[in-house]
């Protein structure tokens, strides 16, 4: 596998050739310093060019880098929708390099530094580009929630319940088990807020929550390991379960550290599991 040094020259030469490209950016974890690299990290890339349409129209250009055993095209694709602005060729190549490579038209460069913090310029071409930019992951910082937002956490959590328990009752268990991910991750921001009180809201645990473990303590991660436990009925429930007594811990622990007034869902809602349960769970 070529290394970062050799991949990234490939990709600044290239660019150097062709006259249409004219700023090369790059973004994701590779930027980021406090990311220690490793031969998973994806190499997000981005070429401003006069006119996408123009590299659009031939196709297997990209092959210039290596052997492609992968591509994806998402702009072109129908069952799923693209999420990125411009035109964007996710690639494997032999080597198992990935590269998330995206075309942008020159006027959008303003706005590509305006929406991540995490953007480094590999290449500008003709004085297009202020060269002060530093890159950042303050955009992926732990986010200080004032009262409004540590309500609408709780209150979605708590109404998340309603549906699991209706999965479990009505032994539908995929419906259940897809409602348990969405409960579980209003745990995780909650974490993450406990997080942010006692280390400071300065700083980044990673996308999906990734680095959460480094902060918090074995008990408590293992606890949430074992909420992931859902190939039975019983399992869902145990995991269930689960998932409402760190809630309800780390819930509380956050309103009283920020003064917060601790909402009256928990109450309400762990009788209504309870009678439900109670009315239509069959072993």
């Amino acid at each position: 596998m070529r290394n970062e040094k050799e991949f990234i020259e490939e990709i600044i030469g290239f660019a150097e050739k062709d006259k249409r490209i004219h700023i090369v950016g790059m973004e994701g974890s590779r930027v980021n310093e406090n990311i220690i690299k490793d031969d998973f990290q994806d190499y997000d890339i981005t070429f401003f060019v006069d006119d996408i349409k123009e590299f659009i129209n031939q196709s297997d250009w990209v092959q210039v880098f290596g052997d492609i055993i992968m591509v994806q095209r998402p702009e072109d694709m129908e069952l799923f929708d693209a999420v990125e602005k411009g035109y964007s060729y996710l690639i494997i190549y032999s080597d198992y390099i990935k590269l998330d490579l995206t075309l942008r038209n020159l006027e959008d460069l303003k706005d590509y530094l305006k929406e991540d913090s995490l953007r480094k310029i590999l290449l500008s071409k003709n004085d297009f580009l202020i060269t002060d930019f530093i890159p950042s992951d303050i955009n992926y910082w732990i986010s200080k929630p004032n009262e409004r937002c540590y309500d609408d956490c709780c209150n979605e959590f708590w109404n998340l319940t309603s549906y699991i328990v209706k999965g479990l009752c009505r032994k539908e268990i995929l419906y259940a088990i897809d409602h348990l991910h969405l409960l579980r991750q209003e745990i995780l921001r909650m974490i993450s807020w406990q997080i942010g009180i006692n280390y400071g809201f300065n700083f980044s645990i990673g996308k999906n929550y990734k680095f959460i473990n480094k902060y918090i303590s074995n008990h408590l991660f293992n606890e949430i390991l074992g909420t992931y436990k859902n190939s039975t009925y019983e399992d869902l429930w145990t995991s269930f379960r689960m998932c409402l007594q760190i809630f309800t811990e780390i819930s509380n622990e956050v309103a009283y550290k920020l003064n917060y007034n601790y909402p009256n869902y928990e109450h309400n809602m762990k009788k209504y599991i309870e009678d439900m349960k109670n009315l239509y769970w069959k072993n």
